[in-house]
């Protein structure tokens, strides 16, 4: 198969789709990944041949931060131009690779515009469950209290970005050749790179979406430094680290959680991100130690537990690596997943990150469940190939 895969966001929202891309790459299949510009060169590392799209969310993050509010003030000077060449950019990448099916992101618009002009199937991946409806539970990132059956409406919300971009995607049809109102294809399939053991399927889902477990690649991730490699096997290592949420103060946020780390008699490692966090000087010593990022699966084996912001991609993989976490949300989908975890007993109660503390979270840190709790979960997980029943999928199409 010839393979479009088109992705946009952040590290949770490019690993899912690289894991997919290796396997799919091994299978034999002609793959070209879509991303922006600051994943090109992790790409092309990887050995997948890159479809470089417009725009660069970690400039974005930096200008910004993560704040709705920031969002708004520049949607028209900033996000719609963004996004408008994201969506071109997109279109053009599927008409010059000719593909037999282009597998999205929810964010990448174009994508079900560009299958149509094709005459091609398209693979919505819904990362996170925000866009097919369930009496189960309400949409992550509307809300986190149940609604019971009116759960179904609240995803209706995802339907919001066609309307705010329509202006956009009208232009990218017509330079596709479809004319104005031309219906669009629906989605082909649902994939739903998540974990079985983490999120049940709901039974009111439709048999075109389908649960595969998460998209993942072991073995894949760079070695650890020396430097990094003596200070995990001292032992007694906790992770914090926010992945891209850059918002509010960096440095106070640092300070609380390497405080609240020594608190409990644990050494911190902590991971800088896109700016979300950041540690002074004089917090510096032998039990702590900074990194802009660390791969995942080398590193969290070797710790005792997490602190993280409860993005998709980092909730499979602290449990994974059976570790028992602290989620600190600050939006979105977090507040859905430390929710999720702490209901399964996985984590310990969620400490949105307005409230975080040095305080709040040393007493977090005394409160997580037990560890086997967790290895038991991931254990579960470990049996799962997700990339193999997504490829299934699209070979069934």
């Amino acid at each position: 198969m010839r393979i479009l895969l088109l992705t946009a966001g952040s590290r949770g929202d490019v690993e899912p789709f690289l894991a997919l891309a290796r396997r799919a790459v091994l299978e034999g299949h002609d793959v070209r990944l879509g991303v922006t510009a600051e994943f090109v060169d992790t790409v092309r590392a990887a050995g997948i041949e890159p479809a470089p799209l417009a725009g660069d969310y970690s400039e974005l993050v930096a200008e910004q931060g993560v704040s709705p509010l920031a969002a708004i003030r520049s949607f028209r000077t900033t996000i719609v131009p963004m996004m408008t060449a994201l969506l071109r950019s997109a279109a053009r990448a599927a008409t010059d690779h000719r593909p037999d099916v282009i597998v999205h992101h929810p964010k990448v618009l174009s994508a079900p515009l560009a299958a149509t002009a094709l005459g091609i199937p398209h693979v919505l991946c819904e990362i996170v469950p925000v866009v097919t409806p369930t009496r189960s539970f309400p949409a992550a990132g509307v809300t986190t209290v149940d609604l019971g059956p009116l759960n179904r409406l609240t995803y209706r919300a995802t339907g919001a970005a066609n309307r705010m971009f329509a202006g956009p995607l009208r232009e990218v049809g017509g330079g596709l050749g479809l004319r104005p109102g031309a219906a669009v294809a629906p989605s082909a399939r649902s994939l739903v790179p998540i974990s079985p053991a983490l999120l049940t399927r709901p039974a009111d889902w439709p048999a075109s979406t389908v649960i595969t477990g998460a998209w993942h690649q072991p073995g894949t991730e760079p070695e650890v430094d020396a430097e990094l490699a003596e200070f995990l096997a001292e032992g007694d290592v906790v992770h914090a680290g926010f992945g891209s949420m850059a918002a509010g103060d960096p440095v106070a946020r640092g300070r609380a959680v390497v405080g609240a780390i020594r608190a409990v008699g644990k050494r911190a490692l902590v991971t800088t991100g896109w700016g979300g966090m950041d540690v002074p000087g004089d917090l510096l010593g032998p039990d702590v130690l900074v990194r802009s990022a660390v791969p995942h699966g080398r590193v969290l084996p070797l710790c005792r537990a997490a602190v993280h912001h409860g993005g998709a991609g980092t909730v499979h993989a602290v449990v994974r690596a059976g570790l028992p976490s602290v989620v600190v949300p600050f939006l979105a989908d977090q507040p859905f997943w430390g929710k999720l975890l702490h209901r399964r007993g996985l984590a310990a109660a969620p400490l949105p990150a307005r409230k975080l503390t040095e305080q709040r979270l040393a007493a977090a840190l005394a409160a997580l469940p037990p560890a086997a709790v967790v290895q038991r979960v991931a254990a579960e997980m470990a049996m799962e190939d997700g990339c193999a029943a997504a490829l299934k999928e699209l070979a069934a199409l």
